[in-house]
């Protein structure tokens, strides 16, 4: 690094003490990460980046590994300031660099920051649509043989059965994360008590989140949004990945709008992890 800035820059792995900068950081590009979601973030992984010789944090990178062979890379932020010099890169490498050299790495992109993955070598396989909702609408999506009720301990294991299977690898520990962030968690059962999908709800600064939803069809995934949005007075997002044409359609009737549709990017494999077409909401970008 050659420029005055650079000489004063140091990369690091933050702790929960640099919270409070690191929203500071995710607000400056109007993002809107808060304390439970990066809380959640370092309790699942770690976060990397650079602080300048005034302890300010000007640069980010999350790494979350989960347990099989796939990790999903985020957050990758960098303070306007500091832009040009690299330090998105580096912090990236760096998480990478923490892995296993089997591990699939995957991070969903925003456009702007594609270019960059490519020259690190990593190829698009696919994307995410993003849907916001200012006003719920609730759709007749009633089933006689399915209920949808609250979460129990006891339902944890077949959760994250029913997880590995439609986001291809366990994650275990991130979900009871994320349960344990939740604002809600839904499952839904068929007529003989199994649980065929869950759900879950995370509260933000701008939005309420849905997400992951797990489900064993569009109607049962529909059924989990409906128990969870129901009634929520604010903005709401979903993202949803592709192939998922029947539930897109009922979320656009609810009155979710779709504001983009961000490339999911792999390195070391040209395709996504093996899924069952069960995975109709993600639990967030950072999360893959």
């Amino acid at each position: 690094m050659s420029t005055s800035k650079n000489s004063t820059l140091h990369i690091v792995e933050f702790n929960k003490k640099d919270i409070p900068g690191l929203i500071e950081l995710s607000e400056s590009v109007g993002w809107d990460y808060d304390e439970h979601e990066i809380g959640t973030v370092m309790s699942s992984g770690k976060v990397i980046g650079h602080k300048n010789a005034e302890g300010r944090i000007v640069s980010s990178a999350a790494i979350i590994p989960y347990e099989t062979s796939v990790a999903s890379i985020g957050m990758v932020i960098v303070n306007k300031e500091y832009r040009g010099l690299g330090l998105g890169r580096e912090a990236t490498q760096q998480c990478m660099n923490s892995l296993s050299s089997y591990m699939d790495i995957m991070l969903i992109s925003t456009e702007d920051g594609k270019p960059l993955y490519e020259k690190m070598g990593f190829q698009m396989v696919d994307h995410v649509h993003k849907y916001i909702c200012d006003t719920y609408s609730s759709p007749n999506c009633l089933c006689e043989t399915i209920t949808v009720e609250q979460f129990k301990e006891s339902d944890l294991h077949k959760i994250i059965k029913l997880d590995e299977a439609a986001f291809g690898d366990q994650r275990s520990n991130f979900l009871k994360n994320r349960i344990n962030q939740s604002e809600e968690c839904v499952v839904a059962k068929d007529n003989i008590g199994n649980i065929v999908g869950f759900g879950l709800s995370i509260g933000g600064p701008i939005n309420l989140i849905i997400g992951p939803i797990v489900a064993s069809d569009a109607q049962v995934a529909s059924m989990i949004l409906d128990k969870l949005a129901i009634g929520y007075q604010g903005k709401l997002r979903i993202d949803i990945p592709s192939g998922n044409e029947a539930f897109l359609k009922a979320v656009e009737k609810s009155g979710f709008i779709n504001v983009s549709n961000p490339p999911i990017m792999m390195f070391h494999s040209t395709n996504m992890p093996e899924r069952n077409g069960e995975l109709f909401g993600i639990a967030a970008q950072v999360f893959g």
